[in-house]
């Protein structure tokens, strides 16, 4: 078979579970849940003995253990993950032409031109890698292109392989639903749903005109990813556009003091973030839940990029106090920084006016 551009994808299967039942190993075969322990915790994730119960990421721990009620939740250890992740990636870059990191536990690695069978046997050398490193099993896709190889691997979970030989891609995608394309949402695909349209295979055969009224002005990028036509790169330096931080109060705060400290550790957060990227922020915002769920935010713009803890804070706290909460009950707080540069600037000035962000 000839040469072609092989991109895989990687994903740690079920990952922070499987590190807790990977250090303690009584909880293997068990329903397993990532969580924290106040009442408005959500799962992180789920081991895949749990997951027939629906159990599943971002549903509140209280209808997890409704579902299943003797499921072991463990509290998350984040700096264990993040110690693990890097163990990963490092066994990821020996092994690859290029990475492009989604997540702690998820990554697009290029294989450069080569057979699939080489393709193959290198996502086959990597997964023994990790295994025998971490004791965590990763589920692999190998594709031409990146929609390929990431479905191929959701498709083989857990600890699986999935290939798709130069050729097949339009035959692979044709009959999965057509939520399964990139960008194609649920609502979306409910809209398609009305028109008869539930798989790839229906979306690939589109003609222009009905592209343009089912996607406007990207309906041919769809068709073309229906058909198996992906020419995205692996992205090694896949630029930041923001960075965040949030809690979600166990009780509605309705005290601005306890906010702003909150808003305090939040700052901490983030700036260790733009430490570690070498970055420096323009733009603070602050995000807030109201106790009825409704979202709205502030943000400022500096006069100058800073990673400054005390600038971004004072520039939080006037976000915050914009807001005009008047004693409010708020469900979550978040801060979040964005329009960077590299380094950190020696001249620092005040931020100035801010705008309204959505």
């Amino acid at each position: 078979m000839k040469p072609a551009r092989f991109i895989a994808h990687f994903d740690i299967d079920a990952f922070y579970a499987s590190v807790a039942i990977r250090d303690d190993p009584s909880l293997a075969g068990k329903p397993v849940a990532i969580a924290g322990s106040h009442r408005r915790s959500v799962v992180l994730t789920a081991s895949y003995e749990a997951r027939p119960y629906g159990v599943r990421s971002a549903i509140p721990l209280y209808r997890a253990r409704e579902l299943c009620p003797q499921l072991v939740v463990v509290p998350p250890d984040m700096p264990k993950y993040k110690s693990v992740s890097r163990d990963v990636f490092a066994i990821f870059e020996q092994h690859a032409d290029a990475v492009e990191g989604l997540s702690m536990d998820e990554a697009f690695l290029d294989f450069g031109e080569t057979t699939l069978d080489d393709a193959v046997e290198r996502a086959q050398s990597i997964r023994a890698a990790v295994l025998e490193s971490t004791k965590l099993t990763l589920s692999a896709g190998v594709a031409t292109g990146k929609l390929i190889a990431k479905i191929a691997s959701d498709r083989c979970k857990p600890n699986g392989l999935l290939a798709v030989a130069p050729g097949d891609e339009e035959s692979f995608l044709a009959p999965l639903p057509a939520k399964s394309l990139w960008g194609i949402g649920p609502k979306t695909a409910a809209r398609l749903e009305t028109f008869g349209i539930t798989t790839i295979a229906q979306i690939a055969a589109l003609d222009d005109d009905a592209l343009r009224n089912l996607f406007g002005s990207w309906g041919r990028d769809v068709r073309e990813l229906a058909r198996g036509i992906d020419n995205r790169a692996v992205e090694p330096d896949r630029e930041t556009k923001s960075i965040s931080s949030e809690e979600t109060f166990e009780y509605d705060v309705r005290d601005e003091k306890q906010l702003i400290a909150a808003l305090r550790e939040q700052t901490r957060d983030v700036v260790a973030k733009m430490e570690r990227e070498n970055l420096s922020a323009s733009t603070v915002g602050v995000k807030i839940k109201r106790a009825n769920f409704a979202v709205f935010g502030r943000q400022t713009h500096l006069e100058e990029p800073t990673r400054d803890p005390r600038r971004i804070f004072r520039a939080a706290v006037y976000c915050l106090q914009r807001a005009h909460l008047n004693g409010a009950p708020v469900r979550l707080i978040g801060l979040r920084v964005a329009s960077f540069t590299q380094g950190e600037p020696k001249q620092l000035s005040l931020f100035i006016s801010p705008t309204v962000s959505p």
